[in-house]
């Protein structure tokens, strides 16, 4: 059988949990190891700031398009955020899927959901704890980005968030970033077995029991 035959169709891998509990961390890894594997670039108004490069980080546009963009649907998911539009491009993604790659996504709950509706048999939904809210305070503090009030409020909106662990796939408790790696590993490695994932499956098999 040739090496066609046996191309996979992609998967939409998502991470959420709490700021602090390793997300972008286990991000990186994941790009770095996976040569297949790509992050989903988003579309936003806001204006870019110092450092960021426009498709690279995001995709800055301005709002007429954004609206003409969200009304056409050309986003599987987008969202308002403190005064700027968010979204997730469609097409970029089902082209990687279709070529077999996989779509790296690090997004709220929200977001999650709002996939699950447009490609739920596209998606493998992993939530990551910290190991203890101790431990999750802690790392926001190590990072020396902010004040107590804003780890407060990230504090608490941690507590919201980890409340929709129940509506994913796969919850990991990141308590050391390694051995969730292996977790990851595991989870993609049957993940891209699914049978519907692999659609030159159904001419093997007829080929392989039809009668000499």
């Amino acid at each position: 059988m040739s090496n066609n035959k046996r191309e996979r169709r992609g998967l939409m891998l998502i991470l959420s949990g709490p700021s602090g509990a390793g997300k972008t961390a286990l991000s990186r890894l994941l790009l770095s190891e996976y040569k297949d594997m790509e992050l989903s670039i988003s579309s936003t108004t806001r204006a870019a700031r110092p450092g960021e490069v426009d498709g690279e980080h995001y995709h800055f546009i301005d709002d007429d398009t954004f609206r003409a963009m969200a009304k056409n649907g050309d986003f599987l998911e987008w969202a308002a955020v403190f005064g700027a539009f968010y979204g997730t491009p469609r097409a970029a993604v089902e082209i990687a899927l279709a070529q077999g790659r996989d779509v790296l996504f690090d997004i709220d709950w929200q977001g999650a959901q709002q996939l699950k509706q447009a490609a739920a048999s596209d998606l493998v939904k992993v939530f990551i704890l910290p190991p203890s809210l101790g431990e999750l305070e802690a790392r926001l503090r190590k990072r020396d980005q902010d004040n107590d009030s804003v780890i407060a409020g990230r504090m608490a909106r941690a507590r919201d968030e980890i409340n929709h662990w129940g509506e994913y796939h796969y919850v990991i408790v990141n308590g050391d970033v390694e051995h969730s790696m292996e977790d990851l590993r595991a989870i993609l490695s049957a993940e891209r077995r699914l049978r519907k994932r692999q659609p030159w499956l159904g001419e093997f098999v007829r080929n392989l029991i039809q009668p000499f």
